[in-house]
């Protein structure tokens, strides 16, 4: 597809109304891990179907996925649907492909107060940095919408879609896409029979400057730890010294999980990594990454690495530890004397091949047992998995992967790197089971994008070219 044809010219063309549906979903506070918030993920939903009417999409459905499990407080809080939409028919005489795209609608939580610069919720448009900001411009509303607006440059450029599309956006991915592995079981040999791969775009370059194809993805295991004492908090002043306050034991156990430098504690998990091969030690040498990028990315000169090679091992084929948080804590400005009657401490660990899940469950809780028990500490404690997902690594010189190289070549005028990435997306293994067929991770933003963090952005340029590489992507898949 050379760089003058309509549907690439159209994209360009059509950039405003791109630019404006974008700014019309992220108005839309779709914190799927906020119980209150849960209408407002359904009303994204509905939103999007509405997109999907108007594009001509057919057979539109929401799926119903029953009621949310424990831990919730509201026992009947219902799940978002699944977004399920066809576009396109096949033909007897001329049978086109059938790309089975996944993304999510729901949204990461986020407060200006977090430290944004504008309102999460606000779209907002850097004129002079041509820069969008919100929260979900990147992950994953972004690249979702960016589906819809290929289709709607193939209509109005008059030109047949290549292939034949079903959708698969999810509004719980964010909080571990509780009931969709069961849907889309349910569905292998029903809505979805007829999908001969499965194209995701929710992950990022590994940099800045050069588009990349990922084909491994580290899982993730979230827990938490709540720890009960006083049934009310309590004032410090009064009561300070003379009761066995959760906080303190709280943060003894938090502590013992890994060290500053990112070595895990934890008993046993260690020897469940798989040993790194001659061939994998040689992909490294040839990744476009710096130390420099990664300092961009995060803000800061605080990387546990000064080398390439041992940053990327530890990005992607390691498992990490990270403490995300303690619920019922004061944490507020200003000083507030309180001693909390009940916390919640909330961590993750990244897994890797070949990291048993249900093993490492039971390591991660006999270890906090085993620290809480040592502080003879009146109070109750509890360890508990919240959710999790597994790795995920496919073949990156299958059919899939070379029509994308060959799309991105196309658009950015060199060969994309194959990366594996440090994020999760649990359904990626589901997808690849239940369907019996391949995945491609197709990213849209760069890495310095700011996903799950304050400021999250997506380069308009980004934007637009990955919207072009996703029209020529869908060309060349459905070439024999």
């Amino acid at each position: 597809m050379a760089s003058n044809n309509p549907v690439l010219n159209k994209i360009e063309e059509l950039k405003p109304t791109f630019i404006k549906r974008l700014s019309d979903a992220i108005a839309i506070p779709a914190v799927s891990g906020d119980e209150s918030l849960r209408p407002k993920v359904v009303e994204k939903a509905h939103f999007l179907a509405k997109q999907l009417k108007d594009l001509g999409f057919h057979d539109i459905q929401l799926k119903d996925l029953g009621v949310q499990p424990p831990p919730v407080s509201d026992s009947n809080l219902k799940l978002p649907p699944v977004i399920l939409s066809r576009y396109g028919n096949n033909d007897s005489k001329n049978k086109k492909k059938t790309i089975l795209i996944y993304g999510h609608y729901d949204v990461q939580p986020a407060l200006k107060e977090d430290g944004w610069d504008t309102e999460p919720f606000t779209f907002y448009l850097d004129e002079e940095k041509q820069i969008m900001r919100g929260r979900g411009v990147t992950d994953d509303t972004g690249p979702l919408l960016g589906w819809l607006n290929v289709v709607q440059a193939y209509r109005e450029a008059g030109k047949e879609l290549p292939v034949n599309l079903i959708t698969c956006f999810e509004g719980m991915e964010e909080s571990g896409s509780i009931g969709l592995d069961k849907l889309i079981i349910e569905e292998a040999d029903k809505y979805f029979k007829d999908v001969d791969t499965v194209c995701i775009s929710d992950n990022y370059w590994l940099g800045t400057k050069k588009p990349v194809l990922t084909y491994g993805l580290r899982g993730c295991n979230y827990y938490q730890i709540t720890i009960k004492g006083p049934k009310a908090d309590l004032h410090s002043g009064v009561f300070g010294g003379c009761v066995t306050e959760p906080m303190i034991d709280l943060v003894h156990v938090l502590q013992s999980l890994v060290k500053p430098n990112g070595e895990i504690q934890i008993a046993g998990i260690k020897e469940m990594v798989a040993p790194v091969t001659e061939t994998e030690n040689q992909i490294y040498e040839k990744i476009d990454f710096s130390v420099e990028e990664l300092n961009q990315a995060i803000g800061s000169k605080t990387s546990l690495y000064d080398n390439k090679r041992d940053i990327l091992m530890h990005r992607w084929r390691y498992p990490s530890l990270s403490i995300h948080g303690v619920e019922g804590a004061f944490y507020g400005p200003g000083a507030k004397t309180v001693i909390p009657g009940q916390v919640i401490g909330k961590f993750s660990i990244r897994t890797v091949p070949d990291i048993d899940s249900k093993k490492l469950d039971q390591l991660v809780i006999d270890h906090c047992n085993k620290v809480f028990a040592e502080l003879k500490s009146p109070n109750t404690f509890k360890t508990e998995l919240v959710h999790d997902g597994n790795y995920w690594i496919t073949d990156p010189f299958n059919k899939s992967f070379t029509a994308a190289a060959r799309a991105t070549k196309d658009i950015y005028g060199v060969e994309p790197d194959l990366t594996r990435e440090g994020g999760s997306i649990p359904i990626t293994l589901t997808f690849e089971k239940a369907l019996k067929t391949n995945v491609l991770l197709l990213p849209m933003g760069r890495g310095d994008d700011a996903a799950h963090s304050i400021n999250e952005k997506l380069d308009v340029s980004n934007y637009i070219n990955g919207m072009k590489i996703m029209a020529n992507y869908l060309l060349y898949y459905s070439e024999d």
